[in-house]
């Protein structure tokens, strides 16, 4: 049985078509300059001055914000770091955090007021299955796609490198099956538990499951505790760095396009702090255009987040899979088209409510939720769309017509969150 432990408003500066004509990546990071030079820029450009003024200013002018140390925090510790905060009257103060559960529960207290946070963490919070039952709310999601399922050297040198020769393995060389998550309720958990099911792997009953933080992932598979993990960026790809692991699969290969990591908050947070959260989201999304925007600014954020502040991990460990050049460990490279995207014209940003009301879906599949929720209704009280509108508009952000979308995940089904219910029984593997 697993064991669950608890246009636009702003156009970045233009950059070289191939900044890596200049020489090599060091070189060019010197000639790009530091990212002090991107904010003086951006002021030169006539982009430093405050929108949010009268009835529309921030209810509270200092906000702090936690992460944990992953490539996907970028967007909000870039709009801290590029001053754009300071564009709509706030100031962002990104607080590093060391585990998940160290994020719910300053959410929940009210030491953060906001967080770069696990979809499903909030979702759980909001329905009482992840920590004592808080109203939330999901303001914008923070990013698209580059999670990554890793397999120890070990497995691999057996043959498992991927879901299929994994379930052969486990079924032919029978021992208990290690792998580890981030939050019982998370969005890595149901990455792990959707991609082992399509293989028939049983996570609940053919492997135990432990809860570990992402930055002690990969020293945990370095001494045997796991066989496999799945978490974010640059974690997978350290592992490879490191020698211990191999890449069975992205996430964006279980679902293309799928929501990851989500600005979070309380629901009374948002209820009383409107104009806050709407000059927050503004600071972010401008980020992540800022960061999608081109090549140099990707390598400016990777060198930034790489710090002991955010991240704590070398350059290399980031900046490759950021721009799409995957390697797998085995001597495989690909350029992935879907690799961490953190706007992408406005795609990525809006809350639909059907990827809330899917990782609700799976919860209820692994026993997380012991009875159908409403889970249309629970959607609409979590992900706040109107607010994301509000916000989006300001920037001249697309904003889609309609909060459900379509996708088609590994197995071939897809999710369309027309019938949640249905769905969620649908499943030969599950609790």
């Amino acid at each position: 049985m697993a064991q669950h432990t608890p246009d636009t408003a702003c156009t970045p500066p233009s950059t070289p078509a191939d900044p890596m004509e200049a020489g090599s990546r060091r070189q060019f990071l010197r000639q790009a300059g530091g990212i002090a030079a991107g904010a003086a820029l951006y002021t030169q450009l006539g982009h430093g001055g405050v929108w949010a003024a009268g009835s529309d200013a921030p209810e509270k002018k200092e906000v702090k914000i936690g992460f944990i140390p992953l490539t996907d925090c970028a967007s909000v510790v870039m709009a801290s770091v590029l001053g754009l905060d300071q564009k709509y009257g706030v100031k962002i103060i990104p607080t590093k955090e060391a585990s998940w559960a160290g994020v719910r529960d300053k959410l929940v207290n009210g030491e953060l007021d906001f967080a770069h946070v696990l979809y499903g963490l909030v979702y759980g919070l909001h329905l009482g299955v992840s920590g004592p039952k808080k109203e939330m709310a999901v303001l914008m999601t923070l990013n698209q796609n580059g999670q990554a399922i890793t397999l120890s050297k070990k497995l691999a040198d057996k043959g498992a490198v991927d879901a299929a020769s994994l379930a052969k393995l486990m079924a032919s060389d029978k021992r208990e099956y290690t792998f580890a998550q981030t939050f019982p309720t998370g969005t890595h958990a149901m990455w792990l538990y959707y991609w082992l099911a399509s293989a028939g792997i049983d996570p609940l009953k053919d492997a135990k499951v432990i809860t570990v933080p992402p930055p002690q992932m990969v020293a945990n598979m370095r001494i045997g505790n796991m066989d496999g993990f799945c978490v974010g960026e640059p974690w997978g790809h350290r592992a490879i760095m490191d020698n211990i692991g191999i890449t069975a699969v992205t996430t964006q290969d279980i679902w293309q396009g799928h929501p990851e990591k989500v600005l979070g908050t309380t629901a009374e947070f948002a209820q009383k702090n409107p104009n806050t959260a709407r000059a927050v989201m503004m600071a972010i999304l401008e980020a992540g255009r800022w960061i999608d925007a081109s090549l140099q600014n990707k390598l400016k954020m990777a060198e930034t987040i790489a710090g002991k502040a955010y991240v704590n991990t070398s350059v290399d460990a980031i900046n490759q899979r950021i721009l799409g050049r995957y390697q797998n460990g085995l001597g495989k490279t690909w350029d992935d088209p879907n690799h961490m995207k953190f706007f992408a014209d406005g795609a990525v940003n809006y809350p639909y409510l059907s990827d809330g009301m899917w990782f609700l879906t799976q919860h209820k599949r692994w026993g997380l939720l012991k009875s159908h929720p409403d889970y249309l209704a629970v959607a609409k009280q979590i992900n706040r769309t109107d607010l994301y509108s509000q916000a989006a508009a300001q920037l001249k952000v697309n904003v889609p017509k309609d909060t459900m979308r379509s996708s088609k995940l590994i197995d071939g089904v897809v999710w369309d969150g027309k019938d949640p219910t249905k769905y969620a029984d649908s499943f030969k593997v599950k609790a």
